[in-house]
């Protein structure tokens, strides 16, 4: 009788980890990437892309686990974004993580999903900013990507949701 293993990584699994080592690789990278084309590539949200990627490719821990990781891993890295920036935008991931989960399933319309679910993990990234720039806990300005770059960008990731939605529908 032939004797067969089953290897305890499953393809799911083998998966995700792909695509988080390729995430923390482009995270990693944007420095490089940025300067390699002279233009701020954070200006594009990289880890909200990668966010949003996860969400779509990975599951639902998965999603969580890279929306911890990303902006820790840059502090790590790079010494950048401060700590207390870091633990921000680590906050605003992880909501954003939550609302879409939240919202698809009470929607059940992944497109409107992602749209509030970015608007209202910013709004909140920016109230919460706000507070701690007149506290005086953190300096810096308000905002620091123009808003026209991340209207752009809800509308990049909201058309992919969507285009992904409707290649699943097939």
């Amino acid at each position: 009788m032939e004797n067969i293993s089953v290897h305890p990584l499953s393809i799911s699994k083998i998966k995700n980890i792909v695509f988080d080592l390729l995430a923390l690789l482009f995270i990693y990278l944007v420095p490089a990437i940025s300067h390699l084309l002279s233009f701020p590539v954070y200006y594009l949200e990289p880890m909200r892309i990668m966010l949003i990627l996860a969400i779509v490719h990975t599951t639902r821990k998965n999603a969580y686990l890279i929306a911890f990781t990303l902006p820790l891993f840059s502090l790590i890295i790079s010494a950048h974004p401060s700590l207390i920036k870091t633990s921000l935008i680590t906050s605003e991931l992880l909501l954003n993580v939550w609302l879409f989960l939240f919202i698809s399933e009470k929607l059940s319309n992944k497109i409107l999903s992602v749209f509030l679910s970015i608007i209202v993990s910013k709004v909140l990234y920016y109230l919460i900013k706000f507070l701690l720039i007149n506290s005086a806990v953190m300096g810096g300005d308000l905002i620091s990507t123009p808003i026209y770059i991340q209207i752009i960008m809800l509308f990049v990731l909201s058309v992919y949701i969507y285009l992904m939605s409707f290649d699943r529908r097939k």
